[in-house]
């Protein structure tokens, strides 16, 4: 397969650039660090033109007493984070889980996707810490919106229509993001054991008065990729503002439940954190994102479909990740279980009778499931889809809510 043709412009080319390319109606897909080109449908022609951030890479401004920041979208997370962390403060998102080795990305590509980890069930989502947005159109014409405004789109509005756009509708070029201070104290708890038990659990916790930065199930297939007891888990993360409050969540968490509670320090709550979302391990032949309705999470951890299979989910949001090997793959310590094409679609069957979906992520070479399935506004999302971008530039091929865009058949994955 051609590999993309990747450019970089500086800022000051940036717009010249993408003129040129819609003068030429040529078909370009926008990019952070362009490191999960992949994700997502596939793009067609594969060989598509992108256009990546990564030369925008400047924090812009950062307020700590408003607890704001802006930075160019190329930025990547990790540099945000440290430069907060000086302040005492830290962007409350996950990196993008199952990326192993491909690290966390840029700002501009984890607003793009959006999509969000375990810190969602206190802090929420990354469209709910965007409080400004900055970028370019198709036509090269540039436009910003929320904080810092220059200049408004009158009629939409651009913060919620680019988070999870997928490059679909232009190219990020800066964000500006609510902060959070660091929590004086950080623990965890671990709870193994009967899923009724845990089921138990998890439904004291979301409706008790204690806020867990995260409350996400563990099948046993990723308990036993961590060197846990092959059951299910609830990995627990807790923040306080001093020793004896912390104290008191946990042994108010321990009264709810026959099983062990395991507190965990910081630094082992990071290394479980980081086992779930790949660790340093090569990316995974399947990378799956789903969801169900909360209620019914349990049900998905028993599916058939996933037994030996890791998957993470979010007690409270019932959003979760799966990534697993194809079969023959080898690097099978990297992935434990594996999956194929007919598996994951029943389990998007599955995904959709508890009231969720399924998103694929990433997939084996020569598997060509839809990577979303059509929603109920699919003729709104194309109408919008027509106004930001009336030659079909952008990403094509690749249009969230819409399972295969007009013009577009399945083709291999990018």
């Amino acid at each position: 397969m051609t590999a993309p043709e990747i450019l970089q412009p500086q800022a000051t080319e940036l717009a010249a650039l993408v003129q040129a390319l819609h003068a030429e109606a040529r078909p370009w897909l926008p990019a952070g660090q362009a490191s999960r080109l992949g994700w997502g449908a596939a793009v067609t022609p594969p060989a598509c033109t992108v256009v990546s951030s990564r030369a925008l890479g400047r924090i812009l401004e950062h307020n700590p007493g408003d607890f704001t920041i802006r930075v160019e979208a190329g930025t990547p997370l990790e540099t945000v984070q440290q430069a907060l962390g000086e302040q005492g403060q830290w962007l409350a998102v996950d990196r993008p889980w199952g990326s192993g080795a491909l690290g966390g990305g840029s700002i501009g590509g984890l607003v793009a996707r959006g999509l969000t980890g375990g810190y969602r069930q206190r802090y929420l989502g990354i469209r709910d810490q965007l409080i400004g947005i900055g970028l370019i159109r198709a036509d090269g014409v540039s436009a910003k919106a929320g904080g810092q405004v220059v200049k408004n789109v009158a009629g939409y509005d651009l913060m919620r229509l680019f988070t999870g756009s997928w490059g679909s509708l232009g190219l990020i070029t800066e964000v500006t993001l609510r902060t959070m201070p660091l929590p004086p104290q950080r623990s965890g708890l671990l709870v193994q054991g009967p899923l009724s038990q845990l089921t138990h659990l998890g439904e004291w916790l979301l409706g008790s008065s204690l806020t867990p930065e995260r409350i996400d199930w563990w099948s046993p297939a990723l308990a036993a990729a961590a060197g846990l007891a092959p059951q299910p888990l609830l990995l627990l993360g807790l923040a306080s503002v001093d020793a004896l409050t912390m104290a008191e969540q946990q042994a108010a968490i321990a009264a709810q439940t026959a099983l062990a509670c395991e507190v965990l320090t910081p630094e082992r709550l990071g290394e479980l954190l980081a086992v779930a979302g790949g660790g340093a391990s090569p990316p995974p032949a399947w990378l799956l994102r789903l969801g169900v309705n909360p209620a019914r999470a349990a049900l998905l951890l028993a599916a058939p479909e996933l037994q030996g299979i890791p998957l993470e989910l979010g007690a409270g949001s019932g959003q979760g990740v799966v990534w697993a090997r194809a079969p023959g793959d080898s690097q099978a310590t990297a992935a434990p279980g594996a999956l194929n094409p007919d598996q994951v679609a029943n389990l998007r069957r599955r995904c959709l009778a508890l009231g969720g979906h399924l998103m694929v992520l990433s997939q084996p070479e020569g598997s060509l499931l839809n990577a979303w399935e059509d929603a109920p506004s699919r003729a709104l999302i194309e109408r919008i889809k027509d106004q930001f971008d009336c030659l079909g530039q952008l990403a094509p091929g690749r249009l969230p809510g819409v399972a295969q865009p007009a013009g577009h058949p399945p083709g291999p994955h990018a």
